[in-house]
Protein backbone atom coordinates (compact mmCIF):
# COMPACT_ATOMS: atom_id res chain seq x y z
CA UNK A 1 0.00 0.00 0.00
CA UNK A 2 1.36 3.38 -1.02
CA UNK A 3 1.33 6.10 1.63
CA UNK A 4 0.20 9.48 0.31
CA UNK A 5 2.06 12.50 1.56
CA UNK A 6 -0.25 15.27 2.71
CA UNK A 7 2.32 17.87 1.65
CA UNK A 8 2.64 16.36 -1.84
CA UNK A 9 -1.12 16.27 -2.20
CA UNK A 10 -1.43 19.87 -0.99
CA UNK A 11 1.19 20.96 -3.53
CA UNK A 12 -0.69 19.16 -6.31
CA UNK A 13 -3.97 20.80 -5.27
CA UNK A 14 -2.26 24.22 -5.29
CA UNK A 15 -0.92 23.55 -8.81
CA UNK A 16 -4.38 22.51 -9.94
CA UNK A 17 -5.93 25.68 -8.52
CA UNK A 18 -3.33 27.79 -10.35
CA UNK A 19 -3.95 25.92 -13.60
CA UNK A 20 -7.73 26.17 -13.26
CA UNK A 21 -7.48 29.91 -12.59
CA UNK A 22 -5.37 30.23 -15.77
CA UNK A 23 -8.08 28.37 -17.71
CA UNK A 24 -6.49 24.92 -18.08
CA UNK A 25 -8.61 22.05 -19.31
CA UNK A 26 -9.26 19.09 -17.03
CA UNK A 27 -7.06 16.81 -19.17
CA UNK A 28 -4.03 18.97 -18.30
CA UNK A 29 -4.73 18.52 -14.59
CA UNK A 30 -5.16 14.77 -15.02
CA UNK A 31 -1.88 14.52 -16.88
CA UNK A 32 0.12 16.60 -14.41
CA UNK A 33 -1.11 15.28 -11.05
CA UNK A 34 -1.83 12.03 -9.24
CA UNK A 35 -5.21 13.24 -7.99
CA UNK A 36 -8.23 11.13 -8.91
CA UNK A 37 -10.57 12.22 -11.69
CA UNK A 38 -13.39 12.66 -9.16
CA UNK A 39 -11.29 14.93 -6.92
CA UNK A 40 -10.11 16.95 -9.92
CA UNK A 41 -13.69 17.34 -11.12
CA UNK A 42 -14.87 18.53 -7.68
CA UNK A 43 -11.88 20.89 -7.40
CA UNK A 44 -12.49 22.26 -10.91
CA UNK A 45 -16.15 23.00 -10.12
CA UNK A 46 -15.28 24.55 -6.76
CA UNK A 47 -12.56 26.83 -8.15
CA UNK A 48 -14.15 27.86 -11.45
CA UNK A 49 -17.80 27.63 -10.45
CA UNK A 50 -18.65 25.59 -13.55
CA UNK A 51 -18.13 22.18 -15.09
CA UNK A 52 -14.98 21.70 -17.17
CA UNK A 53 -15.10 21.94 -20.97
CA UNK A 54 -15.59 18.69 -22.78
CA UNK A 55 -13.88 17.49 -25.93
CA UNK A 56 -10.40 16.72 -27.13
CA UNK A 57 -7.33 18.81 -26.52
CA UNK A 58 -5.69 20.56 -29.48
CA UNK A 59 -3.39 17.97 -31.03
CA UNK A 60 -2.06 19.54 -34.24
CA UNK A 61 1.18 21.48 -34.59
CA UNK A 62 -0.33 23.45 -37.50
CA UNK A 63 -2.00 26.06 -35.28
CA UNK A 64 1.41 27.17 -34.00
CA UNK A 65 2.67 27.81 -37.56
CA UNK A 66 0.14 30.49 -38.56
CA UNK A 67 1.30 34.10 -38.32
CA UNK A 68 -0.07 35.58 -35.04
CA UNK A 69 -0.25 32.29 -33.12
CA UNK A 70 3.40 31.67 -34.06
CA UNK A 71 4.46 35.01 -32.61
CA UNK A 72 2.57 34.32 -29.37
CA UNK A 73 3.80 30.73 -29.16
CA UNK A 74 7.37 31.90 -29.76
CA UNK A 75 7.11 34.51 -27.00
CA UNK A 76 5.79 31.92 -24.56
CA UNK A 77 8.34 29.27 -25.53
CA UNK A 78 11.27 31.69 -25.22
CA UNK A 79 10.10 32.62 -21.72
CA UNK A 80 9.69 28.91 -20.91
CA UNK A 81 13.16 28.04 -22.21
CA UNK A 82 14.72 30.89 -20.20
CA UNK A 83 13.01 29.75 -16.99
CA UNK A 84 14.04 26.17 -17.70
CA UNK A 85 17.69 27.25 -17.76
CA UNK A 86 17.59 29.90 -15.02
CA UNK A 87 15.37 28.35 -12.34
CA UNK A 88 15.06 24.92 -10.79
CA UNK A 89 11.36 24.19 -11.00
CA UNK A 90 9.23 21.19 -11.82
CA UNK A 91 8.18 21.19 -15.48
CA UNK A 92 4.54 22.07 -14.82
CA UNK A 93 5.59 24.93 -12.51
CA UNK A 94 7.78 26.25 -15.33
CA UNK A 95 4.78 26.15 -17.68
CA UNK A 96 2.62 27.98 -15.12
CA UNK A 97 5.21 30.71 -14.47
CA UNK A 98 6.06 31.11 -18.17
CA UNK A 99 2.36 31.42 -18.99
CA UNK A 100 1.86 34.07 -16.29
CA UNK A 101 4.82 36.05 -17.67
CA UNK A 102 3.49 35.62 -21.22
CA UNK A 103 0.12 37.06 -20.09
CA UNK A 104 1.89 40.00 -18.41
CA UNK A 105 3.78 40.78 -21.62
CA UNK A 106 0.71 40.63 -23.86
CA UNK A 107 -1.30 42.79 -21.45
CA UNK A 108 1.54 45.33 -21.23
CA UNK A 109 1.45 45.64 -25.04
CA UNK A 110 -2.35 45.91 -25.14
CA UNK A 111 -2.62 42.58 -26.96
CA UNK A 112 -5.03 39.74 -26.41
CA UNK A 113 -3.29 36.55 -25.27
CA UNK A 114 -3.90 34.21 -28.22
CA UNK A 115 -2.29 31.28 -26.46
CA UNK A 116 -4.37 29.48 -23.84
CA UNK A 117 -2.56 27.75 -20.99
CA UNK A 118 -3.72 24.43 -22.44
CA UNK A 119 -2.16 25.26 -25.83
CA UNK A 120 1.00 26.48 -24.07
CA UNK A 121 1.23 23.18 -22.17
CA UNK A 122 0.65 21.29 -25.42
CA UNK A 123 3.35 23.37 -27.15
CA UNK A 124 5.89 22.29 -24.51
CA UNK A 125 4.83 18.66 -25.04
CA UNK A 126 5.30 19.04 -28.82
CA UNK A 127 8.79 20.47 -28.29
CA UNK A 128 9.69 17.74 -25.79
CA UNK A 129 8.62 15.12 -28.36
CA UNK A 130 10.61 16.71 -31.20
CA UNK A 131 7.53 17.76 -33.17
CA UNK A 132 8.34 21.49 -32.87
CA UNK A 133 11.49 23.43 -32.09
CA UNK A 134 12.86 26.97 -31.84
CA UNK A 135 14.72 28.28 -34.90
CA UNK A 136 16.76 31.49 -35.11
CA UNK A 137 15.55 34.10 -37.61
CA UNK A 138 18.33 34.98 -40.07
CA UNK A 139 17.31 38.67 -39.99
CA UNK A 140 16.45 39.58 -36.37
CA UNK A 141 18.12 36.63 -34.56
CA UNK A 142 14.93 35.99 -32.57
CA UNK A 143 13.97 32.40 -31.80
CA UNK A 144 10.67 31.27 -33.35
CA UNK A 145 8.60 28.10 -33.20
CA UNK A 146 9.09 25.97 -36.32
CA UNK A 147 8.89 22.39 -37.46
CA UNK A 148 12.22 20.63 -36.80
CA UNK A 149 12.79 20.02 -40.53
CA UNK A 150 12.61 23.77 -41.33
CA UNK A 151 15.68 25.05 -43.17
CA UNK A 152 17.27 26.90 -40.25
CA UNK A 153 20.06 28.58 -42.20
CA UNK A 154 17.80 30.94 -44.15
CA UNK A 155 14.73 30.99 -41.90
CA UNK A 156 12.93 34.35 -41.72
CA UNK A 157 10.30 34.88 -39.02
CA UNK A 158 6.78 36.22 -39.46
CA UNK A 159 7.74 39.58 -37.95
CA UNK A 160 10.57 40.21 -40.43
CA UNK A 161 8.57 38.83 -43.36
CA UNK A 162 4.85 39.08 -42.51
CA UNK A 163 2.21 37.70 -44.87
CA UNK A 164 0.63 40.26 -47.23
CA UNK A 165 -2.52 40.94 -45.15
CA UNK A 166 -0.92 40.44 -41.72
CA UNK A 167 -1.77 43.10 -39.17
CA UNK A 168 -4.15 44.97 -41.47
CA UNK A 169 -7.32 43.96 -39.64
CA UNK A 170 -8.91 46.10 -36.99
CA UNK A 171 -9.58 43.33 -34.49
CA UNK A 172 -9.22 44.56 -30.94
CA UNK A 173 -6.13 43.14 -29.23
CA UNK A 174 -4.45 41.83 -32.40
CA UNK A 175 -0.97 42.69 -33.65
CA UNK A 176 -0.98 45.73 -35.95
CA UNK A 177 1.66 46.25 -38.64
CA UNK A 178 2.23 49.84 -39.81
Amino acid sequence: MRVKSILTEAKQIDRCVQLINLGARLQVLESETDLSYERLLRLYKEVSGKSPSKGQLPFSTDWFMTWQPNIHASLFLNIHEYLNKAAEMDEIDTVIKAYQLYQEQTQAQGLEAMLSVTRAWRLVKFVDNGMLTLTKCSKCNGQFVTHPHEVARHYTCGLCNPPARAGKGRAQGSIQMH
